[in-house]
Parts: structure tokens; C-alpha cells; sequence
């Protein structure tokens, strides 16, 4: 055996898979008696049309091959849906039997026309009219496929599981695959991070298209702000960020999972960063410095936003005891136009290389 093949044998232990075909009725009957947790949280995040819930629904009834939903065992025996939320939950909205986070039911999916059978149109599944009991006796039997990681398997599998199935072509922003990986390790941590989110200050300096905070962007820029807060620059190099975004998820979920962060200590640090950075500069704080002109232009600026904010939140203790907003406001401008700054932030520098030149820059620029 070669060390691929060792490797591959090693890792295969970790993971315990099996397939189950079962009806559209068993599966549905699993999640009504509390046996199957779909995560109806997970609907804040994506984002399916009427259009693409009527075609679902269609497709079943014409035995349209769909793809395998994949499922993840707990310790409790509960099956935790890993892929096919939309999907399992079209299901049961038709079947009028998806119920919200506090487990009232919601109202039943009423169908638009489908791209062939036009007489699905304002169908629903208690109007006989259009959906008799054969068709429903018809729909209850369609067989669906999972793909079942079992308990086991080791802890961060189905994590590892979503990420994979979900990034790449995906319709979900990077931040919206990351919500969910919050989600299924803290809730709550998922949930004081929106609450982060609405602070005024931080939503005054971070000036967004309505398209990004869909996709939400802005808990994006709070996970890099708390990820970067948390880390030792002394010791981060390029090399050992590689690829941002699986650096900023395995980052952000060993925080969700820690019982030992300091949440507190993370608010009182967040709401003054932003709150002196505002009063300074306002929407203008994150956006390019023209000196010769002696004002800001353009867009928001991600490359800023990552070195300010984190250089004003490593010195908050003593920014806090000399700051004026004049002050403040001559010192970012003066970093935004810095060479270290301008030279590491350019085109063409990679994420990974940016801030590991920009943001100790910014640390040391901001000591007093």
C-alpha cells in the first residue's frame, strides 16, 4: 500500500455512509413525528421562487429522476438534513405539513403553472378538485434517495459534508453557506451574530447594495472582523490562511463551538470600534482617500474596511482613553493613502497576501 492509498483507507474510517430509498410518505411521516430536523432556520438563507417550487413538485409527479438528499445521524438517532433543504421543504409545503421555527404550521403551498402541466396552476393540496386522492396516494409513494452519514462518523463530517456540496457553482454566496455551518453548530451564536449585525454604527460605516445584503455581506464583514479580532498577527503569514473563505469558515465555527469566548468582551469592543469610526468619518471611513483632493470616493472597500477596523479594534483600550474623531479621522486617511497600504492592497495581490501585510500595518498604525 503507498502513502495515497494508506491516506485514502485512513480517512475512509471516518466516514460511515450508507444509501436508503424511501417513499415520499415515510419520509414526511419521519418529520412529523420529530425523527427527521430540517433546520426551518435555514429558510432565512435561500432563497427559492414560486416558479422553481411549482417545477419541483412537477417533476415528481412526472418521474423526474431528482437528486439524493443527503442527511447526517445524530447520537439521538434524529436525522440533521445536510443538502436538500429547498427541495424536502417544497415537499412539505405542498403536503401542507412544514411548520417554522417555533413549530406552528404554515400556510400549504398554492402552485404557479409548471413548464408542462399547466393545470397545476393554483393547485394546492386540499383542493380534490385538482389534486385527487390518486394523484396525492401517487405523490405519497415517489421514491426519494438519502444518502445517510452516520453517527459514526467523526463530529466535523457533515459540516465538512455541507461545505462541499455547497460551494462551488452554488447558489448560495459564501456568507450564506457559512450561515448555515453556524447554524448547525450554535444557533445561538448564529443568532448574536445578526444581532451584531443591526448595531447603527456599524451599519452607518458599512454602505451596501441591496443585492450584497441579500446574499448577506454584512455578516460577512462581521465574520471577518471577529475572525481577524481573535487572531495572533505576530504569527499569521499568507501560507497559513491559503484560500480565504474555508479559512474564515473553519475560523468562525471554532469560535461558535468555543464555551470559553468571551462574547461580551467581543460587544463592547465591536460597538466602540465602529462607533468612533463612525463619528470620524461617517459612510466615508471605508472608502478610497484622494489626498490631493482631500476627500473619499468610490465604492465601499473591503481591503479598508479588514485593516481599519482591526487596527482600531486591537488598540480600542487606548484609543478609547486619547481619541478625538479629528484625530481618528486624520489617521485613517493617512493609512489609506500609505504606501505599505496602497502596495498590498492593489490588483492582482491575492486576499491571503493582502491582509497578512495590511492589517499588522494597521495595528501598528493605530498604537498610540
Amino acid at each position: 500500500m503507498n502513502k495515497l492509498e494508506a491516506q485514502i483507507e485512513l480517512f475512509k474510517k471516518e466516514i460511515h455512509s450508507d444509501s436508503y430509498p424511501m417513499s415520499i410518505g415515510e419520509a414526511v411521516s419521519m418529520y412529523t413525528n420529530g425523527e427527521f430536523d430540517i433546520h426551518p432556520e435555514f429558510q432565512r438563507i435561500y432563497r427559492w421562487t414560486l416558479d422553481q417550487k411549482t417545477k419541483f413538485i412537477e417533476s415528481i409527479f412526472l418521474g423526474i429522476p431528482i437528486p439524493s438528499f443527503f442527511v447526517a445521524q445524530r447520537l439521538d438517532g434524529v436525522w440533521d438534513l445536510v443538502d436538500g433543504l429547498q427541495r424536502f421543504s417544497t415537499i412539505l409545503s405542498f403536503m401542507g405539513e412544514l411548520r417554522d421555527e417555533q413549530g406552528a404550521r404554515l400556510d400549504p403551498l398554492i402552485l404557479s403553472k409548471g413548464g408542462y402541466l399547466t393545470e397545476l396552476d393554483g393547485a394546492q393540496w386540499t383542493n380534490l378538485d385538482l389534486i385527487s386522492s390518486a394523484l396525492k396516494l401517487t405523490f405519497r409513494r415517489e421514491k426519494i434517495d438519502f444518502k445517510i452519514i452516520k453517527k459514526e462518523s467523526t463530529s466535523d463530517t457533515k459540516y465538512e459534508l455541507f461545505r462541499r456540496i455547497n460551494t462551488g457553482g452554488s447558489i448560495l454566496s459564501e456568507q450564506e453557506v457559512r450561515n448555515c455551518l453556524l447554524l448547525m453548530a450554535n444557533k445561538d451564536f448564529y443568532e448574536w451574530l445578526t444581532r451584531l449585525s443591526r448595531d447603527e454604527n456599524f451599519v452607518a460605516t458599512t454602505p451596501i447594495s441591496d443585492d450584497k445584503q441579500l446574499e448577506q455581506y454584512n455578516l460577512e464583514l462581521i465574520t471577518r472582523f471577529i475572525v481577524f479580532n481573535k487572531l495572533d498577527w505576530d504569527s499569521i503569514t499568507a501560507s497559513s490562511i491559503a484560500e480565504l473563505g474555508e479559512f474564515l469558515n473553519d475560523q468562525i465555527v471554532l469560535i461558535a463551538q468555543d464555551d470559553r469566548y468571551d462574547t461580551n468582551n467581543m460587544i463592547f469592543v465591536f460597538q466602540n470600534t465602529f462607533k468612533m469610526i463612525n463619528q470620524a468619518l461617517g459612510n466615508d471611513a471605508f472608502r478610497k482617500y484622494y489626498k490631493t483632493e482631500r476627500r473619499h470616493k468610490g465604492g465601499f472597500s473591503i481591503a479598508l474596511f479588514e485593516a481599519i477596523s482591526i487596527g482600531v479594534s486591537k488598540n480600542i483600550n487606548s484609543l478609547l482613553i486619547e481619541y478625538t474623531p479629528e484625530n481618528l479621522r486624520r489617521m485613517i486617511e493617512e493609512f489609506a493613502v500609505s504606501d505599505q497600504f496602497v502596495y498590498s492592497s492593489g490588483s492582482g495581490v491575492r486576499a491571503n497576501t493582502r491582509i497578512c501585510n495590511t492589517i499588522p500595518a494597521a495595528i501598528r498604525h493605530f498604537s498610540l
